[in-house]
């Protein structure tokens, strides 16, 4: 694998602030996110030459051919172009694949860009889901009926009948990261909640509650990217990409590891041993956390806490301001924004928390960071580590 460690750098981010956009299409999302992560950078349009995005389902306003829509709609002629969609964390994937256009000398500045609009976009329109498609694989789950969430439940289940996980150490995810919302003037969900808050919402998928739960908003953000030496010359301190693994697993629930390995089991270690890094240096952390069971999982596959343990870990209180590893400084996918793919986010805020520009509450003199998704029921993966 190539060596991508410091070849290239965050030079500008922006997150939209909106969580309800009736009307606007996720086009027109894209480019206000765009505009306001090339001025971060101190960029513009005619800098841009490479650009990223995946937002491929009718749902979220998209399609196959979104980042040729895209470059037609923000008006660039890009040399390097990506569309990889793995889910969730394509994002996240696409920022390393951009370090590695950038090293390679494919493009110079590359966007990374997503927005969605699901709380008004059609849901209804058609689609092709393979996972509940009734034919090739799928036709030995769509008697079961899965959902998206009851397969997370599936999840979360198994957890605690492995590792004796509670319910009420499932709710502290949600606290922990509601209390990070809190501050955050731009998060759906500002007010506190408690584990019995948690656990006195209703249920949704056994033993996922409505608090388990990420919220439903539109938004969206941009990630701008460029070569460690042009982003020493721009408007803000860079924030360099130093280590990157992606992976791939499985689609069907029925493939679902007995120990509930995820990918990230793989992507974690390819990303640590680029950095030349143990999670232990690991200053902030943003994880997808879609539901509650998400971030849990990945604490124990990323090398945080040993299989099984993650429950305990987070009834510590390890994942708040003052613990070993604050994470979701924002308020996450629970609590904060979730258009539906949340990796970018995780960039986002990443490089906010490594600038001290946290939109809310702020780790004290971070200097290196991890964000990290997920796609579809943990069927792919993607991990970055950044740092200042």
């Amino acid at each position: 694998m190539i060596d991508l460690s410091g070849k290239a750098a965050i030079a500008g981010v922006y997150e939209s602030p909106r969580r309800d956009a009736p009307r606007v299409h996720p086009f027109a999302l894209q480019m206000e996110c765009i505009l306001g992560a090339l001025d971060d950078a101190g960029l513009t349009l005619k800098d841009v030459d490479g650009l990223c995005a995946a937002s491929g389902d009718w749902a979220e306003g998209g399609s196959t051919m979104d980042v040729v829509e895209l470059a037609e709609y923000i008006g660039i002629a890009p040399t390097y172009v990506n569309s990889t969609d793995v889910g969730g964390c394509s994002y996240i994937l696409q920022a390393g694949q951009a370090a590695a256009a950038i090293a390679t000398g494919l493009a110079e500045v590359v966007v990374i860009s997503y927005a969605a609009c699901p709380r008004w976009w059609p849901l209804s329109s058609p689609s092709f889901d393979p996972f509940v498609f009734p034919a090739g694989p799928g036709q030995y789950e769509i008697p079961y009926a899965p959902t998206l969430i009851s397969t997370y439940g599936l999840f979360a289940r198994r957890h605690m009948d492995l590792y004796g996980t509670t319910p009420e150490q499932l709710a502290q995810v949600a606290v922990t990261f509601r209390e990070h919302a809190a501050k955050n003037p731009d998060a759906r969900l500002r007010k506190p909640i408690t584990v019995d808050d948690v656990l006195a919402s209703p249920m949704i998928a056994s033993p996922l509650h409505r608090l388990d739960c990420c919220v439903v908003t539109d938004g969206g953000g941009a990630v701008v990217m460029t070569s460690r030496e042009r982003a020493r010359d721009l408007k803000k301190p860079p924030v360099h990409l130093v280590g990157y693994g992606a992976a791939v697993a499985r689609t069907q629930n029925s493939q679902i590891p007995d120990d509930l390995t995820t990918p990230a089991a793989l992507s974690g270690p390819r990303a640590f041993a680029m950095a030349g890094l143990t999670p232990g240096e690991i200053d902030v952390a943003q994880i997808y956390d879609a539901f509650t069971i998400t971030p849990m999982l990945a604490l124990e596959d990323l090398g945080f806490c040993g299989r099984g343990e993650s429950g305990a870990f987070v009834a510590d209180g390890n994942l708040t301001l003052g613990g070993s590893l604050p994470t979701n400084t924002d308020g996450g996918g629970l609590s904060s924004n979730h258009p539906g793919k949340r990796g970018i986010f995780t960039l986002i805020e990443s490089v906010r928390q490594l600038r001290g520009e946290g939109p809310g509450v702020q780790v004290p003199d971070a200097r290196i960071a991890l964000a990290h998704g997920l796609g579809g029921t943990f069927c792919s993966a993607a991990t970055a580590i950044l740092a200042r």
